[in-house]
């Protein structure tokens, strides 16, 4: 089963989970000092938020799948469809171990599809000491031949 999955760039975490606790009618299933994430089933969206972005608004749009094949089953339609696919791999980001590609739409917007395996102590493999506050709130390849993100 496929979610869709919605990355928003915030200045202010603390008010933000507030407001978007307040919209789902729940709390964040996970939250970081940068970071929190809503897993809603009615809608069936991955939400995540963070202050990592640089800029305030939609940061990248994705699809969230349950099982490997899934992801395979996108993958191989969006190579078939040359879409400049960044097969990225395995991969440590928002605090999770993936399996993921990047790929642009037609508006430049930077969906990412994956398929995530662990919970991870990091945002994106490195300690804290290490990330910058402006780091991108996703984890896309620093070069592609057509994708990027952010």
């Amino acid at each position: 089963m496929k979610r869709f999955h919605i990355h928003v760039g915030v200045k202010d975490l603390n008010h933000s989970i507030q407001f978007y606790s307040t919209l789902f009618g729940q709390r964040p299933e996970k939250v970081k000092d940068d970071y929190a994430k809503w897993m809603l089933e009615d809608p069936r969206v991955n939400f995540a938020i963070s202050t990592r972005s640089g800029k305030e608004g939609v940061d990248h749009l994705g699809m969230q799948v349950d099982e490997s094949n899934e992801l395979i089953e996108i993958l191989e339609r969006l190579k078939k469809a040359d879409l400049g696919v960044f097969d990225e791999g395995s991969t440590t980001c928002c605090y999770a171990e993936s399996s993921k590609a990047w790929v642009k739409d037609p508006a430049g917007i930077a969906w990412e599809t994956y398929h995530t395996m662990a919970d991870a102590e990091t945002f994106n493999g490195k300690p804290q000491t290490e990330v910058k506050a402006t780091a991108s709130a996703c984890c896309p390849p620093k070069t592609t031949t057509k994708t990027s993100c952010c």
